[in-house]
């Protein structure tokens, strides 16, 4: 599974699961914090599409994790202020990172809450398509 993908189902999903996978990592290695969980701005850049030029819409709040793990390093920035989130991430990251055996047991882990992330939004679809209004004219 790759990094991105990894990721995306990591923040969308439950913490728990985060927190779990991560405190497989914690019981059994010695993780090392390079930078504690910390807010910080990132710009944002977005392609103008007619000239195709880049520039900075704004601004995101985030916060950032960075740790160590038998010399593998891991990153965790996640949107908003969730510092637990953000050093699970990290840690994480650094398992992925140095290819530890526990992150072999993780792929069926992430499957199963992907699934579960898409059966929420399916559920939220519904919710909103209850409301939708349909306009319809008649011309005589």
């Amino acid at each position: 599974m790759k990094r991105r993908r990894r990721t995306e189902i990591l923040v969308r999903g439950s913490i728990e699961v985060t927190r779990r996978l991560a405190q497989k990592i914690i019981d059994n290695y010695d993780v090392k914090v390079i930078e504690e969980p910390n807010n910080g701005l990132v710009m944002i850049k977005v392609r103008e599409t007619a000239k195709k030029s880049l520039f900075y819409l704004g601004e995101l709040f985030v916060t950032e994790a960075k740790v160590q793990i038998e010399g593998n390093l891991g990153i965790g920035i996640v949107r908003g202020n969730h510092e637990e989130l953000a050093y699970y991430l990290a840690v994480i990251d650094a398992a992925y990172n140095g290819n530890l055996e526990e992150t072999k047991s993780f792929t069926d882990i992430l499957l199963q809450e992907e699934k579960n992330i898409d059966i929420q939004r399916e559920k939220y679809q519904e919710k909103i398509l209850k409301t939708r209004v349909s306009f319809e004219t008649m011309d005589v």
